[in-house]
């Protein structure tokens, strides 16, 4: 790859994370007014019955993309036979999935003792079709770097179905609201997509084409399928052992903890996996951009997921009401795996990238056997908190496992991950300990102690890492300047 290639690559994904920003700051402030608005006019049941769900709509997804979407994007060159062929695939077994889900919905609901379940089942699984039907064309748009027309797409059907779903929710639909609200999140953008994109599937379904992306896409399914059985278990553990009450304070947690750890994530994951795919025979180039996005990564999650521990309950009574307090907690033992969960997208898909699906899928298999182990086994001991430990040692158990084969394959050694991430969480460390301190000391109401918090952590993060990790705040500014310079014109 020349270098005007590579300057090309390096443009285009930073624009990429530059519209992947902007989709995530308009999601972000939609799900601030959600979280203001739709947590006051609803109940933890509400939000409990919808997460007692989770786990079956989220498992049937992943079948419909099968690990196509991965094997369509790590191709060089994939033809318009791939394409179709993928599609009618997806289409099809949607179709097949949202037949089970709807005949065992009665069964589902018997076994949470919840009769309305079935009906919200019924009516939730409908998005399997409507995800199918625009798989390909995202693949299409992630493989070009085309992130803006995804934002466009993502940020328009955010505002419009929070809209209605305030609507629903302010007239007593309660639950409903937040079906619909889901429904439309998977239905607008698909409606834009075929509407405004120039791809349409042939007529052809090709065995070959089918036969060769299966057998990377294989690893990826089942490898994802465990990861989401694992990541949702606890859904349907709480849910089966205790109230629906309990599960909406958990969801609530652990919906406001993904927004941080994960969304932040999605940016640089998204863009990334492309990225890696073009530069997978140029192993001196794919270590720098990953060393890169590791350090980037951390330098931005890491102080603002110990921020959210340290704020935890006057975010949460300011946002949501008090109503939700006890979900403060939860919240902050979740974002102590966060921590790891935000580097393991970036250590995940080098090796995707490089063709290593089976050992993806092998190594993945391993980790989730144990997550599953430790999640199950805590919750048996310490009940709900148990849960919530085993949580935390599994992400960052399945973090170390990922930073191993990064450095066996790719050649990022883990002592230097390990040195680039100490040095960052180091200073998050500190910061956040004199923050806490003076919440400690401080004599003023909860609301101004925070505010000082923050201010404080903030000052001391950036004048300390100025000092020790400079070089980290330059690989920062690479990524922002050029977002800022677009975003002036």
């Amino acid at each position: 790859m020349n270098n005007s290639a590579t300057g090309s690559l390096k443009q285009r994904a930073i624009f990429g994370i530059y519209w992947s920003s902007v989709q995530w700051v308009s999601q972000v402030i939609v799900n601030f007014i959600s979280g203001i608005i739709l947590a006051r006019l609803l109940s933890p049941d509400d939000y409990g019955m919808l997460g007692m769900l989770a786990i079956f709509i989220l498992l049937a997804n992943t079948f419909i993309d099968g690990g196509f979407g991965f094997a369509i994007i790590q191709k060089k060159n994939p033809t318009e036979e791939d394409y179709s062929t993928v599609f009618y695939w997806n289409v099809g077994l949607a179709i097949v999935l949202y037949i089970i889900l709807y005949v065992c919905a009665p069964l589902i609901a018997g076994f949470y003792r919840v009769s309305l379940l079935s009906e919200i089942l019924r009516v939730s699984g409908i998005t399997l079709i409507i995800n199918a039907l625009r798989v390909i064309h995202e693949c299409i748009l992630k493989k070009r770097l085309k992130f803006k027309k995804l934002a466009i797409a993502s940020v328009s059907s955010s505002v419009l179905s929070l809209s209605i779903a305030i609507w629903m929710a302010y007239n007593g639909y309660g639950v409903w609201s937040l079906v619909i609200q889901n429904l439309l999140l998977s239905g607008l953008p698909t409606i834009v997509y075929w509407l405004t994109d120039k791809w349409l599937p042939k007529l052809v379904f090709s065995i070959k084409s089918f036969k060769e992306l299966f057998s990377f896409g294989l690893y990826v399914l089942m490898n994802t399928f465990a990861s989401t059985f694992v990541s949702n278990i606890q859904g349907l553990l709480i849910g089966r052992l205790y109230n629906p009450a309990l599960m909406g304070y958990y969801s609530k947690a652990h919906s406001t903890e993904n927004l941080a750890s994960n969304t932040v994530s999605l940016i640089v994951r998204q863009v990334a996996f492309p990225v890696f795919a073009e530069l997978q025979d140029k192993r001196d180039k794919l270590i720098l951009s990953i060393r890169k996005l590791t350090t980037t990564m951390s330098f931005v999650c890491f102080p603002m997921l110990f921020l959210l521990i340290l704020l935890a309950k006057p975010l949460f009574i300011l946002l949501y009401s008090v109503k939700w307090i006890e979900s403060v907690p939860y919240f902050q033992i979740l974002c102590v795996a966060g921590l790891a969960i935000c580097l393991q997208s970036i250590n995940t898909r080098p090796l995707l990238a490089i063709g290593k699906s089976k050992i993806y899928f092998y190594w993945g298999l391993v980790k989730q056997v144990i997550g599953l182990a430790l999640i199950v086994g805590g919750l048996m001991i310490g009940e709900i908190w148990g849960m919530l430990i085993g949580m935390v040692i599994s992400a960052w158990l399945s973090y170390m496992v990922n930073a191993a084969l990064v450095s066996k394959y790719i050649g990022y050694s883990m002592r230097t991950q390990a040195f680039d991430i100490f040095r960052v969480l180091s200073v998050a460390m500190l910061s956040y300990g004199v923050a806490y301190a003076l919440g400690v000391i401080l004599p003023f109401g909860m609301y101004v102690v925070a505010i000082i918090q923050l201010i404080v952590f903030v000052i001391l993060y950036l004048v300390v890492s100025h000092r020790v990790n400079r070089t980290y705040m330059l690989n920062v500014w690479e990524f922002i300047s050029p977002l800022l310079a677009k975003f002036k014109r």
